[in-house]
């Protein structure tokens, strides 16, 4: 058994990002984001999370009913988070649809009932020189989590984002100038 401690990764920091939809995107893991795209803010220290899941229904044969085959019905990708930074970007992923509005200095969000909101989203992984950028290049706000005001935490915003597949079927896009990405573990 060969095993490599250099290539165990811990996502010490990073940032999560959005953009409207059809931004330019970037095409590695560690150069600027475009102008289009807004860092979210500051993120609660569960960090992020990404979700992959897929329902199958079995085929089943006919001779003692076994399982034959699972065909994938459908799947999903999501990225989870709570924002603990308070903005006008944040606020407005938060309630779907509505916007906040800011006159000499006072500001005003009309809650409205949430509609679709499909925009493009990013995340920086970082863990030392080990960078990981992933992209959902067609995502939305789907999930939402109850916002709890209280004297001894960050008030928080949870935020579910599902990633939608383009044309041809992807999903997400990740982008890394880790080593050991490249490597495969010795036998």
């Amino acid at each position: 058994m060969s095993l490599n401690a250099n290539a165990v990764r811990v996502a010490i920091t990073g940032a999560a990002y959005v953009a409207p939809p059809k931004s330019k995107l970037p095409t590695d893991a560690t150069g600027l984001w475009d102008a289009a795209f807004t860092d979210i803010g500051w993120i609660s220290d569960d960090g992020i999370t990404e979700s992959n899941s897929a329902d199958t229904s079995e085929v089943k044969g006919w001779q003692v009913g076994q399982t034959v085959r699972k065909v994938i019905s459908s799947s999903e990708m999501t990225f989870s988070f709570t924002a603990i930074e308070t903005s006008k970007t944040v606020l407005e992923l938060y309630h779907k649809g509505s916007k906040v509005v800011t006159t000499s200095g006072k500001s005003v969000l009309s809650i409205k009932a949430p509609g679709p909101d499909r925009r493009t989203f990013g995340f920086d992984v970082i863990d030392g020189n080990s960078h990981i950028r992933i992209v959902v290049p067609d995502g939305e706000v789907t999930e939402t989590g109850d916002i709890t005001y209280k004297g001894d935490e960050a008030i928080g915003y949870e935020l579910t984002i599902t990633a939608y597949p383009g044309p041809d079927g992807t999903v997400a896009i990740k982008y890394s100038d880790d080593p050991a990405w490249g490597s495969t573990p010795a036998a």
